[in-house]
């Protein structure tokens, strides 16, 4: 929804640095949030609200909506107070006083029952009783927003887990909970709890969840900013989950909770053109038939991928330009999305020169679509980052090559090999003459074996010549003298 004055909010926003989106997104909203379920579909919604001032007051009101149909009553407090600072007249930017104490009541209630039936399951000392009860416990806390609570309850299912299943499923309730939080390393190791046990003792359950933990382990890898093993993670994704039905909830092979295919495709695609060469996204993105389901609900990222591999550069990242605004309100690719970018940027800068000795700015401007100064800047960074081996001529106003003199290399190298071996033919010589002179160091009495020597050779001193000489402080040269 398009206004005419923009809030105070989005002008103070970029002066403190934080990412605001004029442009308008492809997306549509509703469409976009119905593939989703769950607490993440109030965090996307609200990340757009506080980041576009075109969606702005549309994607805040849906987000007061979501949580007024859920039960965590400090999110619809916020939500409430990030209206009311962007658009304070909106009839929404109004708590609804009497939903709050109603809700509240009904998670004091909630919560003091479920505590209740746990502590009388711990009196009967039935396990499988107590493990249900801590699972409901913790999707109750997860429910209502209390994060720290939930992961407690679900960790705390451990000690009566009867079965290996009932580990798996305790682990991605912990990995769901460690996202929510953004405890990527915890997330991480819950990863790797599930896939050694399945690497010991395959079972259902684990193979079941393979693609839900590649999403979550490439998830947690881009949150730490390494894109090529994140890359690694979505393209190994198992294809089932490209099939899931987002609208059913009771479709096991959906993760919809967290992130759907589509993101499996965006997120993968964009660390893998960040991270990998042309070669290795010919062979592990494009003739990957496991990913290629998943380029197939995304075909822009498909192509853009395509013409980077055919080195039509200006036509990819025109592709990915297009899609920027979309990106930027991704509750995960937001802050990533400048390094991507620029990462992408730069290969293809790189890959593009590397074919000649030097290349005019204005050659360089016309085809990465942009003007000379704007391309002398980058060229500029990309050196000092030591991204580009050249050099800028300002005079002349090219990019050339650094010449590497091979004849040269050759040569050093060549007389380094003789050096190392005139001085293997020294010590060599040097040990044939002190053993046939009978001046080998004999090993001290009361060491017996303890030394490099043994007994069948009288206690003598076999060590390194080079041993012996840099003990006393010789060269091998000197010998000879």
């Amino acid at each position: 929804m398009a206004v005419q004055a923009e809030p105070q909010y989005f002008t103070k926003a970029r002066r403190a640095g934080r990412i605001v989106v004029d442009d308008p997104p492809k997306l549509d909203l509703d469409a976009y949030i119905a593939n989703y379920r769950g607490r993440t579909r109030f965090d996307r919604l609200l990340l757009i609200g506080l980041s576009s001032s075109y969606l702005y007051l549309e994607a805040l009101k849906a987000a007061i909506s979501e949580a007024k149909q859920g039960t965590d009553v400090q999110r619809y407090e916020n939500a409430v107070m990030y209206l009311r600072d962007i658009a304070p007249s909106d009839a929404d930017a109004k708590p609804d006083l009497d939903w709050i104490d109603r809700t509240k009541k009904q998670v004091k209630s909630a919560t003091d029952k479920m505590e209740l039936e746990l502590k009388g399951y711990k009196n009967n000392l039935i396990k499988e009783s107590i493990r249900m009860g801590y699972d409901d416990l913790g999707h109750h806390y997860h429910r209502i927003g209390e994060l720290s609570k939930s992961n407690k309850a679900y960790s705390q299912m451990r000690d009566f887990c009867t079965t290996n299943s009932h580990i798996v499923i305790m682990n991605m309730h912990l990995i769901n909970v460690c996202i929510d939080q953004h405890s990527w390393f915890a997330a991480q190791n819950h990863v790797q709890r599930i896939r050694g046990q399945s690497g010991s003792q395959k079972y259902p359950e684990a193979e079941k969840n393979s693609a839900k933990l590649s999403a979550a382990s490439g998830l947690t890898y881009m949150a730490q900013a390494k894109y090529k093993e994140a890359a690694e993670e979505f393209l190994s994704a198992n294809p089932r989950m490209s099939q899931a039905k987002l609208d059913d909830p009771a479709d096991e092979e959906s993760y919809n909770e967290i992130l759907t295919p589509n993101d499996i495709a965006v997120y993968g695609g964009l660390c893998a053109l960040a991270s990998m060469t042309r070669e290795e996204l010919q062979k592990q993105v494009l003739d990957n038939p496991g990913f290629r389901n998943y380029l197939e609900l995304e075909p822009h990222i498909r192509r853009a991928i395509s013409y980077f591999v055919s080195s039509k550069y200006s036509a990819c990242l025109s592709i990915l330009d297009s899609y920027k605004a979309d990106y930027l309100l991704d509750i995960y690719l937001q802050r990533h999305i400048p390094q991507l970018y620029y990462d992408i940027r730069s290969k293809a800068i790189q890959q593009y020169f590397i074919p000649f000795s030097c290349v005019t700015f204005s050659a360089l401007a016309t085809a990465f679509n942009t003007d000379e100064p704007t391309i002398e800047f980058e060229l500029n960074q990309m050196i000092k980052r030591g991204n580009l081996d050249a050099r800028l001529d300002l005079v002349d106003r090219v990019l050339l090559a650094r010449k590497v003199d091979s004849r040269s290399e050759v040569h050093a190298e060549a007389l380094a090999t003789a050096e190392e071996y005139e001085r293997t033919a020294h010590l060599r010589l040097l040990r044939i003459g002190i053993l046939n002179a009978g001046l080998e160091v004999k090993v001290p009495k009361g060491l017996g074996n303890a030394g490099s020597g043994s007994s069948q050779d009288g206690g003598r001193w076999n060590g390194g010549v080079g041993d012996l000489l840099e003990g006393q402080g010789m060269r091998s040269g000197a010998a000879f003298k």
